[in-house]
């Protein structure tokens, strides 16, 4: 995009005429865009209650691009952000830059990866965020401008465009816009952030991730069933985490799956440690159908008839709750070669 500090004036403002400007540059998504006018971009930074507009909150790469407050906020403004959501953005954008996301492999992988963002806590409610029915879905407009302006983070400050940028193979529609919150309200214990240390009235997570798999259970009246399916989704040859024994996965469970799971006095670290010992493969079966294999030095050292365990820790698998009514929950499986961050959100 444009230079730090540099306007850019656009004569005819109409929908038509910016789509055609920002598609002759090769900016955004393809979609329609809301003209980032200096008016409505100080709206964005107003968010943020003073701080220093042109602070690097992180560089991304590849293009290795410095993303700033104010860098967020034309992108926010591009998405059709509402300014509530700012400070949810530039956590975001500081999360890009932690080292352990590996936004540079991200980008540069030929796996369908996007980043998803997840929101926790107090400004999950007062933003509008959606958490319950239909969360992964259309309708609702914090959710879809706060993923879509993650994006265009990625697209304008990354430089991860399709060909040179992004070698995504397919790509996946969680490249537009990938955002839910977390239905706390729901969920029979903690908060996902204190679960991991992170103790603050609202938070954010990324995990560079595939799209949502779906399972689904209609009858269990305990735990076991429904894991079962959960596991089963998780121990295949076919996700990028088969070979890999760092990959995270994130299990997004229905508050009515969670509500059976938790009546039974089953804790989150019950159902990590359930998963780990039933999402399994042999690992000769892994070893026949991967020449690689980025597993821990003891997954080397089992023998062919073991069952190896989908990933190689139990704190891999990462439990949340989100979504409303009905009996469906979905596994998240990682890039692999990537570990989430979660932090507190501020502006």
């Amino acid at each position: 995009m444009a230079d730090k500090g540099e306007l850019l004036e656009i004569v005819d403002a109409s929908p038509e005429a910016v789509m055609d400007y920002f598609d002759d540059r090769g900016w955004g998504d393809g979609l329609p865009l809301v003209p980032p006018t200096v008016e409505r971009v100080e709206a964005m930074l107003a968010a943020c209650g003073g701080a220093d507009p042109d602070e690097v909150l992180s560089v991304l790469p590849p293009r290795f691009g410095e993303c700033t407050r104010r860098m967020v906020a034309i992108n926010a403004v591009l998405a059709g952000c509402r300014p509530d959501v700012m400070p949810v953005l530039v956590t975001a954008a500081r999360a890009l830059g932690h080292p352990e996301l590996n936004l540079r492999g991200v980008n540069a992988t030929t796996h369908p990866v996007a980043p998803l963002l997840i929101v926790h806590g107090d400004i999950a409610t007062s933003a509008g965020y959606n958490s319950g029915l239909g969360a992964f879905g259309p309708g609702n407009r914090a959710n879809a401008t706060t993923g879509r302006a993650v994006r265009f983070l990625l697209l304008h400050v990354a430089g991860a465009r399709p060909g040179p940028g992004d070698a995504s193979t397919q790509g996946q529609p969680a490249k537009y816009s990938y955002c839910v919150a977390e239905n706390t309200a729901a969920s029979p214990w903690e908060s996902y952030p204190r679960s991991v240390g992170v103790d603050a009235p609202s938070a954010i997570t990324l995990h560079c991730g595939e799209n949502p798999h779906n399972f689904h259970d209609m009858e269990a009246d305990h735990p076991g069933p429904i894991l079962e399916k959960a596991a089963s989704v998780m121990a295949t040859l076919g996700v990028n985490n088969a070979p890999i024994g760092q990959g995270e996965y994130f299990v997004g469970l229905g508050p009515e799956h969670a509500a059976t799971i938790a009546s039974h006095n089953w804790t989150r670290r019950d159902v990590q440690s359930y998963l780990y010992e039933r999402a399994r493969l042999p690992a000769g079966l892994y070893r026949k159908q991967f020449g690689s294999l980025a597993w821990f030095p003891w997954m080397h050292e089992v023998p062919d008839d073991h069952l190896m365990p989908a990933t190689g820790h139990p704190d891999h698998f990462k439990i949340f709750v989100v979504g409303g009514a009905g009996k469906h929950s979905c596994v998240v499986p990682s890039w692999g070669m990537t570990k989430s961050v979660t932090l507190a959100v501020a502006p």
